[in-house]
């Protein structure tokens, strides 16, 4: 298996160098000032270019064909087998890109982050529009030469959420619409028998940063291994297995922004923090895809974190952390605080039955800036009106519209819909997870979380990238990703706590 190690010692090198980068992206979201954005930019185009070079070189496709043929009889199930499949999808995928498009791509969006911060934090979207017409232009340009069958997001959803295509996703967010528009208007007859202005009251920052680490900790996160800071817009990053850095934002009056960013970012982290220690530095050591990711990061979040166990435990701790602010509220009406349906403008605030709405907005503008139906001056009040049609709200103005999300900026166009394909499989996991060891629920009331998390990481964790999604699902659960049990969970939920 001579060219197998040979192609594993360079895609070790590779990998290396695209860690580097993640570092770097990290520093540049949570400490780079910003007057280092042009070296960064150029720092991105140099090792963007050198990583994609050396993945692509003609070595590289002759150690993968090496490879492969001496690697023809491996079990499918094994380390290498899998490395070898995600080596020829990757190495097909890229080989396809050329060099200055990938070294453009990074410059761009280095900048265009900056230029978004700047934008959001003066509601500017004027400032922001020229560099949004450059990645729209850039992912354009990335879809045709990566190829589609059907339609140019194709070509980006599947660097996201491989082998998903757009009209499934389109399939699936008509599901949801049909069944969550009913039940958020059903709840709106009932909306003021819950109230969540307790959440709005004044909690003190640093406290709730210490708050947030307990919980990280208990939910398992190990800080060995990771870290706490303050983001624009949360996220996690890091450099594999012993290094995965977590983000989040606080707000002293409204509680729900750090505790529930710090929890879904912990989902995140336990994932990647859970990859087999065989799969560290190689292709298979992160995620199977953003959609399974973002089932880990729901399923602590909401299927957990907003769970009343969750809180029947870490509620007197919180009030003793915030005496002053919960001296007169009792469990039940926090737990109905924190689970309030309200359609609102932000979605990382967003309560559970309202969240896809976000997404599928974001999806349909994502199609129409692409195909060129919604023009980049006319976003803003294209989004306005979805956000009117969907959620009768309007917002007041762009930085809590069309500037809120970080993710354009960063280039990620085709990413949004694996929020909601991570809603679906988060209930499917958990359902399977309890199936299998009943006593989860109780244990979530008496604060352990062990038994859950060796689940996780026994059936999704460890694998890393070696299924793609669509099969991991059908290993795990035993049938394919769907609606319905997502639906039925939130009417349950929802039914009981507004007794519908």
């Amino acid at each position: 298996m001579q060219n197998l190690t040979q192609l594993k010692e360079r895609l070790a090198d590779i990998h290396n160098i695209n860690t580097a980068m993640a570092l770097l992206n990290w520093d540049q979201q949570t400490y780079m000032p910003p007057g280092g954005a042009n070296i960064r930019a150029a720092q991105f185009g140099t090792l963007s270019k050198i990583a994609h070079e050396m993945f692509v070189s003609p070595e590289t496709g002759r150690l993968l064909a090496a490879a492969e043929a001496e690697g023809k009889d491996l079990d499918y199930d094994s380390d290498d087998a899998a490395l070898l499949r995600v080596a020829r999808r990757d190495y097909d995928q890229e080989t396809k890109i050329p060099t200055d498009l990938v070294v453009e791509f990074a410059q761009v969006t280095t900048l265009a982050y900056e230029e978004w911060h700047k934008a959001r934090a003066n509601n500017d979207y004027a400032h922001f529009a020229p560099w949004l017409s450059k990645i729209i232009d850039l992912n354009r340009r990335r879809a045709e030469y990566l190829g589609y069958t059907d339609h140019p997001y194709d070509a980006l959803l599947d660097l996201f959420e491989p082998g998903m295509k757009t009209a499934q996703v389109k399939t699936i967010f008509d599901e949801l619409k049909a069944a969550q528009i009913p039940l958020v208007h059903a709840i709106a007859s009932q909306i003021d028998t819950v109230d969540n202005a307790i959440l709005k009251r004044d909690y003190d920052e640093k406290k709730q940063e210490a708050f947030g680490i307990e919980v990280a900790k208990r939910l398992g996160y190990d800080f060995q291994r990771g870290r706490l800071d303050r983001a624009v817009h949360p996220f996690t990053n890091g450099t594999g297995r012993g290094d995965v850095r977590i983000t989040t934002r606080y707000n002293r009056h409204w509680l729900p922004e750090s505790l529930f960013g710090t929890i879904h970012e912990s989902g995140h982290a336990l994932y990647e923090q859970g990859t087999g220690e065989s799969l560290e530095n190689t292709l298979l050591g992160t995620g199977a895809s953003l959609g399974i990711h973002e089932s880990q990061s729901r399923l602590w979040e909401n299927l957990v974190g907003r769970s009343l166990g969750f809180w029947k435990f870490f509620f007197p701790r919180l009030r003793e952390v915030f005496p002053e602010a919960l001296h007169d509220v009792d469990l039940e009406t926090f737990y109905r605080a924190i689970n309030r349906v309200e359609p609102s403008l932000i979605r990382v605030e967003a309560d559970e039955v309202t969240y896809n709405l976000h997404i599928i907005i974001r999806f349909e503008m994502e199609l129409g800036l692409l195909s060129g139906e919604i023009s980049v001056a006319d976003a803003p009040a294209a989004w306005n009106a979805k956000y009117q049609e969907y959620l009768g709200v309007t917002p007041p103005d762009d930085a809590k519209g069309i500037l809120q999300d970080v993710h354009w900026s960063g280039g990620a166009m085709g990413y949004f819909p694996t929020y909601t394909l991570g809603n679906l499989m988060s209930v499917q996991f958990f359902n399977k997870a309890v199936q299998e060891i009943p006593t989860i629920p109780a244990q979530i009331e008496r604060g352990e979380f062990g038994d859950l998390l060796a689940w996780l990481q026994r059936n999704i964790y460890v694998h890393g990238r070696k299924y793609l999604p669509a099969e991991l699902v059908q290993r795990v659960t035993g049938g394919p990703m769907q609606a319905g049990p997502y639906i039925a969970y939130l009417r349950q939920k929802y039914g009981a706590i507004y007794a519908l």
